[in-house]
């Protein structure tokens, strides 16, 4: 009896013994084969997750999910782009001869004004994207001469400000639907929901919409899907002089710093001026020897970018002191014409609208060449490769003036 105990007791352990060796075996095999597929596929290796961004959204009424006024800007994650229609490479482009597509970073969004259109233009010069189309528009509702056109901070909108119709209109891209608008087409005046001659309108990233109200010689700031004014900065007033931050002297311009300030241009008397939101402004300058300032912007530590819009136009290049740093105005046919907006492209190139040449450039400062056109010189038009007039200009996101800025935004309060 003792002797089959003690047999079977070690029958047993051999057993456990053997699930023991075949389990361990296992073990292995299977960390091994883990080991080899986290290797092939990265993202599969084990590890926290890393959260997604938040998204800064623009809430068009009804929606409720506009972050309050007081939000600090958060990081925006552009639309992807699945709004620009296919297109062969294959299919040719309309640029003029010697351009060289590589000069243009990403498809540039045209407010061809006298056309009363916004297309996307890609580097090859073949329209990707029109608007508007038949159908896109509400019964009773126009869309009549386009001033400027910017990307929201997201990349699903654009703010569109029709100057010379006194409206600043808010267009869903991917639904090709005007979604929201303030002021009265043709009706400019001082009181509420009402504009005259605004300019350059742009969404921040809380939703608020922030513009200058030129021949009303303020800068404005209005709540998402409001029809009164959020907040102004200066006298409302038809009556324009330069006495920052009481007055201004017909601003055409709010553009924003990469310190959260922004940049205010007045056409008289040649100004433009750093100011925060709460009215403060930090310094004033004459851009030298401009004529009638435009749209000014920074594009470097101290160093910001006008367009002299003028019949003998030019771009130029200065320091807060004014100093001069460089300029362009071209020669014989390349002569700029009343050039209204002008951006630093990410290699130090610049894209300008040239109005009353019917074109846009991309000029190299280093040679002072254009290494890139659309639009055929001195000729109106409409047919692909032809504007009418075009006065504003921004790169398809995430290379846009807003989507580039969007962690530097400031907000109001």
């Amino acid at each position: 009896m003792t002797a089959r105990r003690t047999g079977t007791r070690t029958r047993r352990r051999s057993r456990q013994l053997a699930t023991t060796i075949c389990v361990a075996v296992t073990v292995v095999i299977l960390t091994a084969f883990a080991l080899i597929a986290a290797t092939a596929n990265p993202r599969r290796t084990a590890g926290p997750e890393v959260p997604q961004l938040p998204v800064s959204s623009l809430s068009i009424p009804p929606s409720p999910t506009t972050l309050s006024s007081s939000a600090a800007p958060v990081a925006a994650i552009p639309a992807a782009e699945p709004w620009l229609s296919p297109i062969s490479d294959s299919t040719p482009g309309n640029l003029r001869p010697g351009s060289d597509p590589s000069a243009l970073p990403a498809p540039v969004l045209i407010v061809d004004k006298l056309n009363n259109r916004l297309i996307v233009v890609d580097p090859q010069g073949r329209i990707r994207w029109q608007f508007p189309q038949p159908g896109d528009l509400a019964p009773g509702e126009t869309f009549h001469i386009p001033d400027d056109a910017f990307f929201s901070p997201d990349g699903r909108y654009i703010v569109a400000t029709q100057e010379d119709q006194d409206v600043i209109s808010l267009i869903d891209i991917a639904a090709h639907h005007i979604v929201y608008r303030y002021g009265v087409p043709g009706q400019p005046r001082l009181t509420a929901n009402h504009l005259n001659h605004p300019d350059d309108a742009m969404a921040l990233p809380n939703g608020d919409i922030i513009t200058a109200d030129i021949q009303n010689c303020r800068l404005m700031i209005i709540g998402p899907g409001a029809h009164v004014p959020l907040h102004v900065i200066g006298l409302t007033t038809t009556s324009c002089r330069h006495a920052p931050p009481s007055r201004w002297g017909s601003p055409n311009g709010v553009f924003p710093l990469t310190n959260g300030h922004y940049l205010v241009t007045e056409i008289n008397g040649d100004w433009v001026d750093e100011i925060g939101l709460n009215g403060t402004v930090y310094w004033s300058a004459h851009p030298p020897h401009v004529s009638y300032p435009s749209d000014s912007t920074q594009i470097g530590p101290d160093t910001y970018l006008t367009v002299d819009y003028s019949r003998q136009g030019q771009v130029v290049t200065f320091n807060r002191q004014g100093t001069p740093l460089w300029s362009y105005r071209g020669t014989g046919p390349d002569t700029l014409n009343h050039p209204s907006l002008a951006h630093a492209l990410p290699n130090g190139d610049i894209i300008l609208n040239d109005d009353y040449n019917h074109r846009i450039i991309i000029i190299d400062p280093h040679t002072n060449t254009i290494v890139w056109q659309y639009g055929v010189t001195g000729v109106a038009g409409s047919a692909p490769g032809y504007l009418n007039n075009p006065d504003g200009l921004d790169l398809v996101p995430p290379n846009s003036l807003l989507v580039a800025q969007s962690n530097t935004l400031g907000t109001w309060p």
